[in-house]
């Protein structure tokens, strides 16, 4: 996966055999409806709650709230392996997220809907960390080992390019919708945005609902993993053993330092780079529109991440993670000094714009590829390898959701200028940790 904090089920799971229904037919389905669903309400959301007129602070601070659900996916996924199939929760999960969103519609045409707004995307939140949970046990439970291989390229791209679809089209049709056909100034913050996003939203339902339709017909059960707990004690005590087991790894302080920090500059950066790019030129922002910005961060952006991600796999292949895991740190943190230089000059030119952040997102694909591999190949092995991938993940995202929860009110109290170049000074943990990252497990 990309910048997101997704992972996998904490179950090590023993894979069956091939399901009937082609994997074509769900995976690509599966993985966008996921990305969707996390999209909206962790990056989507940033812009949206802008354009309802809320200071960068609470904007930030919200949005990276919402990630809590995903960063503690490991603490309860194993109890929903012990009831029902996992096909039953994720058409669950979709007919409530879809009924969920239709609810955010409506709700926007009370007085004071922020409150109620913000209830159901943290009840939405949980909903989504069960679907991806479920969505991954399907994959990994109804495909076999050569299967899964073959599929996962697919995997990848259908969640990226559920990215796309949210930060893209969704939040460009809101600018055309509240320009175009509500007739309200783009550059204006305020409540008349609520029109078009309650548009955005209602579509999203309908979405969700035929998505789970869809997978109603062609989704596999998915099978039973042979270490599924069979009550809730056992579920509690196999989290625990692997609480130990992890806790008890040679290096495992250092390992969680790399998974705390390594990325540690970009979740400083990631809400406030798009609050900049919205923000009035008067504030030091660049004054974009829905449109302008979904074209270039959501687009533009977006496929510069992924070939980025591309050539950083072929670069770690070539090279060994060793060798190659500060380069990648300097490629995923040096290039931030792009939205520095934009915060300086705030050029009116979007070719200008649109190249600083192809080069900021390009660099981050290919530095970010080296966190998820020394996850996999240091931190997972041994008698849990799931489990404590999927920790190492939940670290990560609670780095991101931490540091994105007090962006903005370090933004609104440096400027844009003042915190892009504190932004620079955060990578500095970033390499140290990077330098002291422990190799106990051999490369194969």
């Amino acid at each position: 996966m990309t910048t997101t904090a997704r992972s996998d089920s904490p179950t090590d799971i023993a894979p069956a055999a091939p399901a009937s229904r082609h994997p074509l037919l769900w995976v690509p389905t599966g993985y966008f409806t996921m990305a969707l669903t996390y999209n909206m309400l962790t990056a989507a959301a940033v812009v949206m709650f802008s354009n309802l007129g809320m200071d960068n602070a609470k904007a930030a601070g919200y949005a990276s709230a919402l990630g809590l659900a995903y960063t503690i996916k490991p603490l309860y996924a194993a109890f929903l392996e012990m009831y029902k199939t996992k096909k039953f929760f994720v058409l669950l999960c979709q007919i409530l997220l879809g009924l969920g969103f239709v609810g955010v519609a409506l709700s926007m045409n009370l007085p004071s809907y922020v409150t109620v707004m913000l209830v159901f995307f943290w009840v939405l939140s949980f909903l989504g960390a069960a679907q991806d949970i479920t969505t991954d046990g399907v994959y990994v439970t109804s495909l076999d080992g050569k299967s899964q291989a073959l599929y996962c390229g697919w995997q990848s791209l259908s969640w990226n390019l559920g990215k796309l679809a949210m930060m893209s089209v969704m939040v460009v049709s809101s600018g055309l919708l509240h320009q175009y056909v509500f007739g309200h100034d783009p550059h204006i913050s305020g409540p008349e945005w609520a029109q078009s996003w309650q548009i955005v939203f209602l579509f999203m339902g309908a979405l969700m609902l035929l998505m789970a339709a869809w997978h109603w017909r062609v989704m596999p059960d998915g099978a039973r993993a042979e270490n599924t707990p069979a009550n809730p004690g056992e579920a509690v005590k196999t989290l625990v053993d692997a609480f130990v087991t992890f806790f008890q790894k040679k290096g495992i302080w250092l390992m969680i330092g790399f998974a705390l920090l390594f990325r540690v500059s970009f979740g400083f950066l990631n809400a406030p780079s798009m609050l900049f790019m919205k923000d009035a030129v008067e504030n030091g922002g660049l004054a974009m529109t829905n449109q302008e910005f979904g074209i270039i961060y959501g687009t533009l952006g977006l496929v510069a991440l992924l070939i980025g991600s591309l050539i950083g796999g072929a670069y770690v292949a070539r090279s060994g993670l060793q060798k190659a895991l500060f380069p990648l740190c300097i490629c995923i943190n040096v290039p931030n000094v792009t939205f520095l230089l934009l915060a300086l000059y705030q050029p009116e030119s979007h070719i200008l714009v649109a190249a600083g952040v192809i080069i900021e997102q390009f660099f981050f694909g290919i530095g970010s590829v080296g966190f998820m591999i020394y996850l996999m190949q240091q931190m997972a092995p041994g008698k849990y390898a799931t489990t404590h991938y999927a920790f190492g993940t939940a670290l990560m995202g609670l780095c991101m959701m931490l540091t994105g929860m007090v962006s903005g009110y370090l933004q609104q109290m440096m400027g844009y200028i003042g915190y892009f170049a504190f932004v620079m000074a955060a990578t500095i943990p970033s390499f140290i940790i990077c330098w002291f990252a422990p190799f106990h497990q051999k490369a194969e």
